[in-house]
Parts: C-alpha cells; sequence; structure tokens
C-alpha cells in the first residue's frame, strides 16, 4: 500500500471518528392561528429570515442555528405548555417570544425558573423584564412610544380625549394606563374612559356616549381586530371625521387597513420602525423579506429580525452555546439593526429611547409623519 493510500484511509478515520458539529436547539412561541395571527406571522417570517443570515455564517465555528416554533393561539395554557416541551423536550438553550404581554407573564416565569433566556419582541407593557433576570426585550416599551404619538395629538391642537382599552389584556391596560399619564402630562382632559373585551364585537354603547361628549379625539389601546371593530363602528355612529383617531401598539399593523378600509385613515401610532426607514441595511430587509413572505414587512417582522441577530450574536459570543452564557453575552450585545442601534440597558430592555417615528394610516397603509414643530 503506498504513503499517500495510508495518509488517505487515516484521515478518512479521523473523520469517521471526529464528532459531526451539533446545531444550536432555539425555540419561539408565537400565534400563528386564531385571530391575533397577523403578529404571530409577520414575526414568524422575521425570525426565519434572520436566522437563515445568521446560518449563512455559522454560529460556534460553524454550527447551525435550528428553529422551532410553537403555536399558542393567543392562549395562556397552550404557551405554557409551548414552554415546557421547548425546555423539557426539545432542550432548547433559548426562547423567542411569546407574542402578547398576556402570554409573557404566564410564561417569563417558567423559562427564567429554568434559566433559559426568553426574548420577547412584541411585548410592551409594563413589568415584563422585571420577571426575572432571563426575560430580555427588543420591543420599546409603550411607556417610551406612546408620549411621542401624545405629543404630535398636541400639536394638533387636542385639548381633550375620549379612551377606550381591552380590560382583559395585560398589554391593553398597560398601553392605556401609558395613555393616561401622557395625556395628563400634555394637558388634556380625559372625556371619557371605557373598557371592553378582546373578543367583543359589540361597542355601541361606549362609542354612543363618547359621540355624544365630542371629544378632540379618540384614543384606542387594543389588538388590530377589536380597534378595527371600534374604528368601523366610530364611523357607522357618526363620530365626526375631524376627530383625531389615536392608536396603541397594536394598531400599528397592516391588518388595521385590511380590517378597517377607510375607517382607519387619519389614525397615528408610534413606532420605533417604519417602512420607508431609508438606510441600506433596511432596504436589504424589506427586499429580501417581501421576496420570501410574498408582503411588505411591519413592525413586527422588523423587532423579530433584529432580535434573530441579536441572539445569533449572543449564541457565537457564549462560547459553548449555553443558556447561561448566551444570557451573559445578551447583556453585552451591542449592535445595529434595521430598527437601528442597539444594546439592552441593566434592566434588559431596550437601551435606546430615540428614533420613534409616529405613524398614520391613510388608504391602506401607514406613512411617516413630520415631528411637530
Amino acid at each position: 500500500m503506498s504513503h499517500f493510500r495510508y495518509v488517505a484511509l487515516y484521515c478518512a478515520l479521523l473523520t469517521a471518528m471526529s464528532p459531526a458539529l451539533a446545531d444550536v436547539p432555539v425555540g419561539s412561541i408565537e400565534i400563528m392561528s386564531g385571530p391575533a395571527a397577523s403578529y404571530g406571522q409577520s414575526i414568524a417570517a422575521g425570525l426565519k429570515l434572520g436566522f437563515a443570515e445568521v446560518n449563512e455564517k455559522g454560529v460556534l465555528g460553524g454550527q447551525k442555528v435550528v428553529l422551532t416554533l410553537e403555536d399558542s393561539g393567543g392562549n395562556k395554557d397552550s404557551a405554557i405548555a409551548a414552554a415546557r416541551k421547548l425546555i423539557g423536550r426539545d432542550k432548547v438553550v433559548a426562547i423567542i417570544g411569546p407574542t402578547l404581554s398576556t402570554e409573557m407573564f404566564a410564561v417569563g416565569p417558567i423559562a427564567n425558573g429554568r434559566g433559559v433566556p426568553i426574548i420577547g419582541t412584541s411585548t410592551t407593557a409594563e413589568g415584563i423584564t422585571a420577571i426575572g433576570p432571563s426575560v430580555f426585550r427588543v420591543s420599546l416599551p409603550e411607556a417610551v412610544v406612546i408620549p411621542v404619538t401624545f405629543a404630535q395629538a398636541k400639536a394638533r391642537g387636542v385639548k381633550s380625549v375620549a379612551m377606550m382599552y381591552a380590560n382583559d389584556d395585560a398589554f391593553s391596560k398597560s398601553s392605556h394606563d401609558a395613555m393616561v399619564r401622557a395625556a395628563k402630562a400634555s394637558g388634556m382632559t380625559i372625556a371619557a374612559d371605557e373598557s371592553f373585551g378582546t373578543r367583543d364585537t359589540d361597542f355601541s354603547a361606549q362609542l354612543t356616549k363618547i359621540v355624544g361628549l365630542k371629544p378632540d379625539a379618540l384614543a384606542i389601546s387594543g389588538t388590530v381586530e377589536p380597534t378595527s371593530g371600534i374604528l368601523l363602528a366610530a364611523k357607522t355612529l357618526g363620530l365626526p371625521t375631524k376627530t383625531l383617531l389615536i392608536g396603541g401598539n397594536g394598531a400599528n399593523s397592516p391588518k388595521l387597513g385590511e380590517i378597517a378600509g377607510a375607517a382607519a385613515d387619519g389614525l397615528i401610532v408610534g413606532s420605533p420602525w417604519s417602512l420607508g426607514k431609508d438606510d441600506a441595511l433596511n432596504k436589504a430587509f424589506v427586499e429580501n423579506y417581501t421576496k420570501a413572505a410574498g408582503k411588505p414587512p411591519d413592525q413586527f417582522a422588523a423587532q423579530a429580525y433584529d432580535a434573530a441577530h441579536i441572539l445569533g450574536d449572543a449564541i457565537d459570543a457564549s462560547g459553548d452555546g449555553t443558556s447561561a452564557h448566551i444570557r451573559d453575552a445578551l447583556m453585552k450585545v451591542n449592535t445595529t439593526g434595521v430598527t437601528g442601534p442597539f444594546a439592552f440597558d441593566a434592566s434588559r430592555d431596550p437601551a435606546r429611547t430615540e428614533g420613534v417615528v409616529v405613524l398614520e394610516m391613510h388608504g391602506g397603509h401607514f406613512r411617516i409623519l413630520p415631528p411637530p414643530s
């Protein structure tokens, strides 16, 4: 046998004995079915695009991130079951999601108790990261975004505002509280403060009262489906067209225009991102996402895309892909994504508080409004 054949056989033996690089298991819990599925579907598409790009270069010397996506259907019990499956059976080293703040308040303690980092991409209620040291979020809290929206309303001459909010949803209640604070700080009078349920379809009693009070603005805190229903009902019941419509984070979805149509025209909402953001990174994201998903991204897709890259960077920087070291690496992340510069503060919230824009719905699409002068 020649020397070269010995060398070839030796190399082949070493290859066979060497362990293959393992994949890095990551989980995500999103609303993929049911009334709020538009959020989860956008998030899932953003995550898949982000992790595909992460895997082009690999992590930890060539390993790939493998994403297991679980559907919560917007149900807390389903979200809890999904978290237990991902942690117990799938042995994930980190979780992204769940979609709603109400779900995170149920799932966060489970992940935190097991020391598994969990990153919210759309959870904006107060108290999310206070759940524990393994709970992070890339989404700006409503307490940061809503005052910017109300500054726009004040600049438009709004002096009185009627409030409507979902009283059975943690995000909606927290957003409502931020709206109340922002209105008072802006010197506005709160003409009415009405509640509804996330699955309600009849808003006539609340809106009849509000129409009679003739406020300058109507502020709605809820997910996109009831918000759309309220806007349609308000138009039917004669809310004056001059009444400024204000939405919370739940209204920042193209679904609003699809459901409410012209009734949503003129609604303003604050956002940490916009489709028209004019930089090379965002333009490439919009192009690639649209090609992959068949439609343009929204805020939730953008935040999820950034979260995938943030987690990918943390896994790579962890050195070994263990949950504890990923958690430590997340605290040191300093990067720039499509939503802008990003790092976590000491409370594991986004360190940035600038860059919020106000969008206005018109003809089924959002457009950026100039800051108030």
